[in-house]
């Protein structure tokens, strides 16, 4: 598939969106949706906003690029180039979307992945577009998954007793940047703050026994997500025990991740599996993942919702049970769930589910 056939299918889901709703146009504004709309064209210029520098006001028979006259030459040339988009362009002094998008669609009815006066806002409607990888974009996906599997794995081999968590997060981070991949999240814990904390950012904290890295990687748009861990030392027989059980519970989620599977009922199969395991409370102390793909998650999943995984819907689930945790991100492909982050060279478990053999990462012993 080309990426002219792939901008083509992302337009005939926006004109189907718009017949449903009676728009005459979508504004895309965020980042995300922006990267999805172009086949991978990169919006951002701070990771800690979530609208881009140039937003993109599409109608069925054209689309129209509204930016400042400071983001205009990089968006048009390195992210757009080729596909066809007309201009609005403004001074930045004047820099404002809302007088801009009046400028070109006064009068319309509007629909957007932002709150703005005169639009109507569906973010999640919107979102829900991008849910149904295309095959050029699995493609993708794939090659950023071994990126990241491989800038982790590296990142894990790198760790040595008396580093800081600062200097972990700094070689993880590095890790990825080589590969140009972002690190748009990146959490380090070692020792006691393994055990205290699910969302751990990195401290002056030293390495002495075990240390988990966590990712949310970024290119071209779409990110995967994946966690490690080392241990120094021979591993503790709680933690074994733990860590068998961990893996045990997220390989239930990725075997339940099928198309035509209920959301709700693939989460119900996670707890289940954190039960048969002996951990029947450990879910409740951090979410248990869900849809990704443009997002480092969409939503994040539980038993109530009836949402149903669609074919080449991604998912990252991360379990974990206190002072570990497993995760990787997946495809839900017509033939069956694909893990697409692993990281070469790493210890593996094997685990039985639903008659699958999944391959789950272990904790590597240094």
């Amino acid at each position: 598939m080309s990426r002219a056939s792939e901008i083509a299918e992302k337009q005939r889901r926006i004109n189907q969106f718009l017949d449903a709703g009676g728009y005459d146009a979508v504004l895309l504004a965020l980042t995300e949706s922006f990267a999805w709309f172009t086949g991978g064209g990169d919006s951002h210029v701070s990771l800690a906003q979530e609208a881009g520098v140039g937003a993109l006001l599409v109608h069925r028979d054209r689309k129209t690029l509204i930016t400042n006259n400071v983001e205009r030459p990089r968006l048009l040339e390195e992210e757009l180039a080729g596909q066809g988009f007309a201009e609005e362009v403004s001074l930045w002094p004047d820099d404002a979307l809302p007088p801009a998008l009046a400028r070109v669609a006064a009068g319309e009815k509007i629909a957007a992945d932002v709150a703005l006066p005169g639009v109507t806002e569906c973010a999640s409607e919107i979102g829900r577009l991008r849910y149904s990888l295309t095959p050029e974009e699995v493609d993708r996906y794939r090659a950023l998954g071994r990126d990241v599997g491989e800038a982790v794995g590296e990142a894990c081999m790198e760790l040595e007793p008396g580093m800081s968590e600062h200097e972990a997060g700094a070689s993880l981070a590095a890790a990825h940047f080589r590969r140009g991949i972002a690190p748009i999240v990146v959490l380090v814990a070692a020792d006691e703050r393994l055990a205290k904390y699910r969302h751990p950012i990195p401290t002056s904290n030293e390495i002495k026994r075990v240390v988990m890295l966590v990712v949310c990687g970024r290119r071209q748009g779409l990110i995967v997500s994946a966690t490690r861990i080392a241990h120094f030392g021979p591993i503790p027989a709680d933690l074994r025990q733990k860590h068998d059980a961990v893996a045990a519970v997220d390989a239930a989620f990725i075997a339940n991740s099928r198309p035509g599977r209920r959301i709700g009922d693939v989460f119900q199969a996670g707890l289940d599996a954190y039960a048969a395991q002996g951990y029947p409370e450990e879910w409740k102390l951090h979410h248990q993942g869900g849809p990704t793909g443009y997002a480092a998650r969409d939503y994040r999943a539980t038993a109530s919702i009836d949402d149903v995984v669609e074919p080449n819907q991604a998912f990252a689930w991360n379990p974990s049970i206190t002072g570990t945790k497993s995760e990787d991100t997946i495809i839900a492909t017509p033939e069956g769930p694909e893990i697409i982050s692993a990281s070469p060279g790493f210890p593996t478990v094997e685990v039985a589910v639903k008659g699958l053999s999944l391959t789950r990462s272990d904790i590597v012993v240094r």
